[in-house]
């Protein structure tokens, strides 16, 4: 008789889609109010642009099976080479992510998690990899 263990995703964990909605709209109002990046969202549909994170995120933390949209590298291109895109830049979104899971009273080990996820797209998104 063999245990079959399954596994609880990340998005399983912070609550669904009723969490991933919540810390999405509240990132977006910490991240266009921070002066360091908000020139960034100057010009963007930022509703379609929080309607889609909602989606990635939803991909990225095990909610979804799949994601249609364009690759981090390619998404983020535009920003690197006209707007100087930087690590800088990364991690005051790392800094304002954090700060929006903290304030939705996430567990520190969960924020850990997502914080993973989140830094292991730097290098796609800042077009090194």
């Amino acid at each position: 008789m063999s245990e079959t263990i399954v596994e609880t995703t990340l998005y399983e964990k912070i609550g669904g889609k009723a969490a991933v909605d919540a810390a999405v709209e509240l990132f977006y109002k910490k991240v266009l109010a921070d002066d360091r990046i908000s020139d960034f969202f100057t010009g963007v549909d930022v509703p379609q642009l929080i309607k889609h994170q909602k989606l990635f995120l939803t991909y990225a933390f095990g909610g979804a099976p799949n994601y249609s949209g364009q690759s981090m590298s390619t998404a983020h291109k535009k920003l690197v080479d006209d707007l100087g895109l930087n690590d800088t830049h990364f991690d005051a979104v790392m800094e304002n992510l954090g700060g929006t899971l903290v304030e939705l009273g996430v567990p520190d080990d969960l924020i850990g998690e997502a914080a993973a996820i989140a830094e292991s797209t730097r290098e796609a998104i800042l077009g090194r990899a």
